[in-house]
């Protein structure tokens, strides 16, 4: 694109949009069930990723970057991102310490989550990689809506690959899990 100049010099380049965070954690801060941003009108595009880390309604992380700007680059004016597992963890390994990694209300949450991407007509991606227990992502896949989910890329198993290192230019294709139980 051309840099457009003026009398002054050249036009600047306007501001990135504010965007609005959100972000429903437990009484206990020990699990996020749903982190939002949104910035525009317009569909919101819903993540279903593994696990939530450092990022809440103040704060970004590298993951969430990378989502806001896919969402942006697909025209979605807001961004939620729900997990299998709503246990607040750095690293997947300590997942598998919590006594209950699911959360207990982190089914009622997806299932919000996938019903606002129906309705807003945005894009539902599945985002958690390899490391997701069989048994889970069978659980989550019986929920209502889940039917639409999406992938980015998938793993050699054949699940949805977490979206930090995939290329920026991809987009939502559709997705089906594969028959064979991924070995975690």
């Amino acid at each position: 694109m051309a840099e457009q100049t003026t009398l002054f010099g050249p036009e600047p380049t306007p501001p990135p949009p504010t965007v609005l965070g959100s972000a429903i954690l437990s009484d206990c801060d020990r699990y996020r069930y749903l982190l939002g941003r949104e910035w525009a009108d317009g569909p919101t595009a819903v993540f279903v990723m593994l696990n939530p880390s450092t990022a809440d309604a103040l704060t970004n992380d590298p993951t969430i970057r990378r989502c806001l700007r896919y969402a942006q680059d697909w025209g979605c004016g807001a961004l939620m991102v729900a997990n299998l597992y709503a246990w607040r963890a750095t690293d997947p390994d300590e997942l598998w310490t919590a006594e209950d990694p699911v959360g207990p209300e982190n089914d009622a949450h997806l299932y919000a989550a996938a019903t606002i991407a129906v309705e807003s007509g945005g894009p539902l991606v599945g985002a958690w990689g390899a490391n997701a227990r069989p048994d889970r992502i069978a659980a989550v896949l019986a929920l209502p809506g889940m039917d639409r989910l999406s992938a980015l890329a998938v793993t050699k198993a054949g699940q949805p690959k977490h979206p930090l290192y995939l290329k920026a230019d991809l987009v939502p294709q559709p997705w089906a899990a594969p028959t064979e139980e991924p070995t975690p």
